[in-house]
């Protein structure tokens, strides 16, 4: 008996596989250089995502922003403001908002939805005490509430560019302009003037103030700020009358540090809302990348392969210690079972006996009992009875079967 096989004491049960070549091309710590490829493709690609996502997220920082010169940027009519005597001073706070105002002032407001409830109590009385003018840019109703009530969101506006139809002068002479595309309001407070109609709704609502002097502007649109769009029908024209009636003009545009002026947080914000610009797309890059790679490595799956064993094991060492491991799992069926069919299939080809037929009690137990000379056994309880109930009953059945098999053998 040569290395690489081994037999099962008194059974003749072979417990290893012959060994077989090892697949060509595989090689100690190709795994491992797999891996290393991998991950370093991993961090390309994630570098990459963040990168884009630092793009993005400077890019994103210039909308509306007067200091920025990129499409969705308001540097232009910035710039047509100062030269007409008209100071711009950009504020990320409500609190630095509300200290700018007074009645020579402009307080434009950016994004009047993304304002907390302390937020919107900070700005609204700012607009009740200022006497300035205060313009909302697209207030949607979970501000209008408390900056501008009395007024309601209409849905959107189908047409971006539309015509004045009122008597606003602002309006009037600036002409067409592009306040359509986003809301359209609706009111029945006194006084307001409503401009630039959308199916019966306007885009434009100027509200005065009955105590202050000042009023309030709500543009249901940003299309007349933006850079590139402000050269378009009388959109320059109208944004600088609604922004260039004071000599000061505090341009607020809300941002992460604006948290509550007491307590320093932000109940209404959500997770979402207070994820900084920019990093939603470097998530969503960063998925895409792990998919990629995912389908890389799962294009290389395939059937197992059967290596050689980088040694050779003894056969006494491997019936060894598959007989510990049925012992520390104090596994006498399993053991027995094995035994016995091992046996079976033997004495079966011994005896010609169908090997599809070698574990029928039926077939095989009177073939066995006609081979031997020494008259009938209980071979039954032998090839086919129940567990042994202790390890000297299981080393006990191992010598019987294994004296059977001599026995039929040499008769």
């Amino acid at each position: 008996m040569g290395p690489g096989t081994s037999t099962t004491p008194g059974t003749g049960v072979d417990t290893t596989a012959p060994a077989e070549p090892r697949p060509h091309g595989q090689a100690p710590g190709t795994g491992l250089r797999r891996i290393r490829r991998t991950a370093a493709l991993v961090a390309v690609l994630a570098a990459g995502a963040l990168l884009m996502a630092a793009l993005n997220s400077g890019t994103h920082r210039g909308h509306l922003d007067p200091r920025s010169a990129d499409p969705t940027g308001s540097r232009a009519v910035a710039e047509l403001l100062k030269e007409r005597g008209v100071t711009t001073r950009v504020v990320t706070t409500a609190r630095e908002a509300a200290d700018a105002t007074g009645p020579g002032t402009t307080l434009l407001v950016t994004d009047p939805d993304r304002l907390g409830s302390s937020q919107r109590s900070v700005i609204r009385s700012a607009m009740d005490l200022s006497g300035g003018r205060t313009v909302l840019l697209a207030p949607g109703g979970h501000s209008l509430t408390d900056l501008s009530p009395g007024v309601r969101t209409e849905g959107s506006a189908d047409t971006d560019d539309l015509a004045p139809a009122c008597s606003l002068p602002a309006a009037t002479s600036a002409g067409r302009a592009g306040t359509g595309g986003d809301l359209r309001y609706g009111t029945t407070l006194p006084g307001a003037t409503a401009c630039y109609p959308s199916g019966g709704h306007p885009t434009l609502l100027v509200l005065p103030s009955a105590t202050t002097g000042g009023d309030t502007v709500l543009l249901g649109s940003a299309t007349i700020l933006l850079n590139e769009s402000l050269a378009e029908e009388g959109n320059a024209s109208l944004a600088l009358q609604l922004l260039g009636t004071r000599s000061d003009l505090v341009w607020y545009m809300p941002s992460l540090a604006d948290s509550d002026p007491v307590t320093g947080s932000d109940e209404d914000k959500s997770l979402l809302e207070l994820v900084p610009a920019g990093w939603s797309w470097a998530l969503l890059q960063l998925l895409v990348a792990a998919v990629l790679a995912a389908l890389w490595r799962a294009r290389r799956l395939g059937p197992l392969v059967t290596e050689r064993l980088p040694v050779a094991v003894r056969a006494s060492e491997a019936t060894e210690g598959r007989a510990r491991l049925y012992r520390k799992a104090g596994a006498r069926d399993r053991a027995a079972t094995v035994l016995r069919a091992a046996s079976r299939e033997r004495l079966a080809a011994l005896l010609g006996v169908p090997q599809t037929r070698a574990h029928e009690p039926t077939a095989l137990v009177p073939a066995v009992s006609a081979r031997l000379p020494g008259g009938q056994r209980d071979l039954t309880a032998l090839l086919f009875g129940t567990t042994p109930s202790d390890d000297a009953a299981l080393v006990a059945l191992a010598d019987h079967l294994d004296a059977l098999e001599r026995e039929v053998r040499t008769s």
